[in-house]
């Protein structure tokens, strides 16, 4: 596309110093209209290469059905819950955000509402207001020597643990991703979340919501937290059971709550925790700040710049950039990439430490780099969440100390092309092969030098076994009385009477019940669950 042709909406609002370099870039032309209704939107939208929008704006299939010329959506922040994002990837509608421009502030936002609930800094605002001077009502307690409990230590988490230190206070985290050695930089002590649960006066949260996540502080872990702890959630809405919390707060065991973010938003009247003292809220005010604002909108504005004149996509969520003439043999291995990735770190066990990668055979004659990005996010999505992208997993792989290695070689090993994996965790390391076959379904081929081959696809369980009779069937029996149907059975061994692995992809996901009778069968080694 010639530069001359780019036509761009700015549909919320957006810092004047974004628009400008949008303003300034020859050839582009710039409208903001903000306030639209959706109808609105979808009337004029077919006219615009490129769309600009914050929170406000919803990209949703109509929008995106409607939008025949658009090349780019840009989410000046970081979430994209509003962009129908498989409706984009399918129109190819490159989407892109700005996850490194508010991280400050959201972490300051932490500590401030974490300040202000220790000193009961809105109650007693509120009190004065009303005429009243109730000093004595309004009793606080130091974060000076206190202990702070922080539930990931990404980004914003780590940026919160330099703010903590500041204030002298003892930082504690779980975050079972991030290796000792990128926690001893930061001065942080790695602790289990039963140890934090004990130990902290102060917890914050900063991870994302996740299946694992969700409902992470229910009644039964707020019991096991220290009595009179203060609890900060400036992270997402669901981490928190808020009726359970509620509860915890009227009988004294939790000392008071921040939030920024709920479940439902705005929260609803009759949330049990609104009528509360001892909790104080926020509107979802983590990236609200003029500072925050301006480095989202200049983020976006320039990520558009690159993209129309330069060619490069930085910060997408739904595309890598691979060069036209090598998509047809990079893709079919990018896929095959992630879903090792993602197969690999849900057996293995342990922080990871190091990603091994080999390229063998065709896959030596390519720009193999996506691919890797592949492999890293489809990793760190385990750990991580829905956050990570193609642009930012090696990012967050450095950000927690995660050494990513690759080699070639051009020999050919059964197949054209072969891709190896190794994942180093402090536990140990698994090795795994796959390829693409003729139909261009990706495949297992080798598990920890046991020659298997399996299709990576849907729910799978992963035995580890002794090669004895009656194992597949026990396998098969346990399964059947548990109505979890078979829907392939795959197997491998190194010798006969030693070491085996099956696989087996079945049509839904068994509960952990299942998985502790699969480990008690007689010769059953190990058993792992993967979903993909």
């Amino acid at each position: 596309m010639s530069v001359n042709e780019v036509k761009i909406l700015v549909s919320d609002k957006l810092s004047q110093d974004g628009v400008k370099i949008l303003q300034d870039t020859p050839g582009f032309t710039v409208d903001v209209k903000v306030g639209l209704s959706p109808e609105e939107l979808q009337k004029i939208i077919p006219e615009y290469d490129g769309l600009i929008i914050r929170s406000a704006t919803t990209a949703n299939q109509q929008l995106l059905e409607a939008a025949t010329n658009l090349k780019v959506i840009g989410r000046a922040g970081i979430g994209v819950d509003n962009v129908d994002v498989p409706t984009a990837s399918a129109k190819g509608v490159v989407v892109m955000n700005t996850p490194e421009g508010n991280i400050v502030t959201t972490a300051e936002h932490a500590i401030s509402m974490m300040m202000a609930l220790s000193r009961q800094i809105p109650q007693a605002t509120a009190s004065v207001k009303e005429g009243k001077w109730e000093k004595k009502k309004f009793m606080g307690v130091e974060m000076f020597n206190k202990t702070l409990g922080i539930i990931g230590i990404g980004r914003i988490g780590s940026i919160v643990v330099r703010r903590a230190h500041a204030l002298e206070m003892k930082v504690i985290a779980f975050d079972p991703f991030i290796s000792h050695e990128a926690a001893e930089k930061l001065g942080v002590e790695l602790v289990s979340l039963e140890d934090l649960y004990k130990r902290a006066d102060f917890i914050s949260i900063h991870t994302p919501l996740t299946d694992e996540t969700r409902n992470l502080l229910n009644s039964t872990t707020l019991a096991k937290l220290k009595k009179g702890v203060r609890i900060v959630n400036c992270a997402r809405g669901g981490i928190i059971n808020e009726a359970d919390l509620a509860e915890a707060i009227k009988s004294g065991h939790v000392a008071g709550a921040a939030l920024d973010v709920f479940e439902q938003e705005p929260p609803a009247k009759d949330n049990p925790l609104i009528g509360l003292e001892n909790v104080i809220f926020t509107p979802h005010l983590g990236a609200s700040t003029t500072e925050a604002q301006e480095n989202v909108a200049v983020a976006v504005a320039e990520q558009f710049v690159d993209f129309f004149v330069n060619g490069i996509t930085r910060n997408a969520v739904n595309m890598p950039s691979i060069p036209a003439e090598q998509v047809a043999v990079v893709r079919p291995y990018m896929a095959l990439g992630e879903k090792m990735g993602s197969f690999i770190a849900q057996v293995a066990e342990g922080a990871p430490k190091e990603i091994k990668i080999k390229f063998m055979g065709d896959l030596t004659q390519v720009d193999a780099r996506p691919v890797t990005q592949a492999i890293i996010k489809g990793i760190l999505e385990h750990y991580v969440g829905a956050t990570v992208n193609l642009v930012n997993a090696p990012f967050l792989a450095e950000s927690r100390s995660i050494a990513v290695s690759s080699t070639s070689s051009s020999v050919k090993r059964n197949f054209a092309s072969l891709l190896g994996l190794t994942l180093v965790s402090e536990k140990g390391a698994i090795n795994i092969e796959g390829a693409i076959f003729l139909d261009g379904e990706p495949r297992l081929v080798r598990l920890e030098d046991i020659p298997i081959e399996a299709v990576l696809e849907g729910t799978l369980i992963l035995a580890a076994n002794n090669d004895r009779p009656g194992v597949i069937g026990a396998i098969g029996a346990c399964l059947g009385t548990h109505n979890v149907n078979i829907a392939a059975f795959h197997l491998g061994r190194q010798v006969s009477g030693g070491k085996a692995m099956a696989i087996v992809n079945v049509d839904s996901v068994p509960d952990s019940a299942v998985i502790a009778e699969l480990s008690k069968i007689e010769n059953i080694l190990d058993v792992k669950l993967a979903k993909l």
